[in-house]
């Protein structure tokens, strides 16, 4: 990763070198206030379109011992994870004196990406923190031109790239959340999992680890979405299952709902079924029976998404990853296996 002072980015001399015209024909062709022959008008795309030249924004910015803004690329805004995590870039952002722009990528199609990271840097921003939780924040991560200071944020252990990354090691949690359940006796853990969203996820190859080693069957993997219905249809088949005796969830939503399915057929929760959730949302500790779970630290990933980016803008390269374990919360969803 270049320090962030030895990017340059292309400026309107560039665009008119590139094109073999002057810089106010380029600059007229920007701004649409004089007419420009139309074969003229196609070089000066042309040209832009192959340096990448955005209009200001990024470009001052970079150039500018001013950098005040951070801007964030995020998947989605609204989901717990997603909050969170911004949350915490912007409180940590506040105290340094800078203000956080957000900008969403609709979906991992290229249109969308090119739309959310044009926006992003024809913004006077510092640097970009992108949210890795799905195929649209991975998407983004890679379109960022080299040399813009950048963090991506999401979950794992380690990130292949030269892109500093802020982590929670989902995999060391997924596994500690199943050797629990192999402690209390049970002879296998069923996994329902939540989306893999274009990479590895760090749960399942954590549970699956910890049944290797264990020397315990490996039960093939459910596949659900991040809600609450997902995991209801997947208790109602688990409920009349004699073999199922505890399951890890790749999230609470999903947990509950397989805990309400369970209930609901006549199943204790946990007398005939250990549940275990992830990621520890404010209400499932007043659940009946409150949840087991691990407890994610969002708000610290994106302080920490947030530290990683200011070393950048001061010049600081070949930062290593900001790595954190998550908690396993014991409660009351998790017992022994009934006799």
């Amino acid at each position: 990763m270049n320090a962030s002072k030895s990017y340059r980015a292309p400026v309107l001399a560039d665009v008119a070198k590139a094109a073999n015209v002057s810089v106010p024909t380029v600059s007229r062709v920007l701004n649409g206030t004089r007419y420009v022959a139309p074969e003229l008008k196609q070089r000066v795309h042309d040209a832009i379109a192959a340096l990448g030249y955005r209009p200001n924004g990024a470009a001052r910015s970079l150039r500018s011992t001013q950098r005040t803004l951070v801007s964030v690329l995020a998947g989605g805004t609204a989901n717990y994870g997603y909050a969170l995590t911004i949350q915490g870039i912007e409180i940590a952002a506040r105290r340094a004196g800078m203000a956080v722009s957000i900008t969403v990528v609709e979906s991992a199609d290229d249109e969308h990406v090119k739309r959310a990271v044009d926006l992003t840097l024809t913004q006077p921003t510092a640097g970009v923190i992108v949210l890795e939780f799905d195929r649209a924040g991975i998407s983004a991560s890679r379109s960022l031109p080299d040399g813009l200071p950048s963090v991506v944020a999401g979950g794992g252990s380690r990130r292949v790239g030269s892109v500093p990354a802020a982590l929670i090691d989902e995999r060391a949690a997924g596994r500690r959340a199943t050797e629990y359940l192999l402690r209390l006796g049970h002879r296998t853990v069923h996994h329902v999992a939540g989306p893999t969203e274009g990479k590895h996820s760090g749960r399942t190859e954590g549970w699956r680890a910890a049944l290797k080693a264990a020397g315990a069957p490996v039960p093939q993997v459910m596949n659900a979405e991040w809600d609450v219905r997902s995991g209801y249809r997947w208790g109602e088949r688990l409920a009349g299952r004699d073999d199922v005796t505890a399951v890890f969830c790749g999230n609470d939503e999903i947990a509950l709902g397989v805990m309400r399915a369970l209930t609901d057929r006549g199943l204790d929760v946990p007398k005939d079924v250990s549940i275990i959730g992830f990621d520890d949302q404010p209400l499932v500790s007043l659940w009946r029976p409150a949840l087991t779970t691990v407890d994610q630290d969002f708000e610290d990933l994106g302080s920490r998404a947030f530290r990683l980016l200011l070393l950048q803008t001061e010049g600081q390269t070949n930062l290593p990853a900001s790595v954190a374990t998550p908690e396993l919360v014991i409660r009351e969803s998790t017992a022994p296996p009934p006799s």
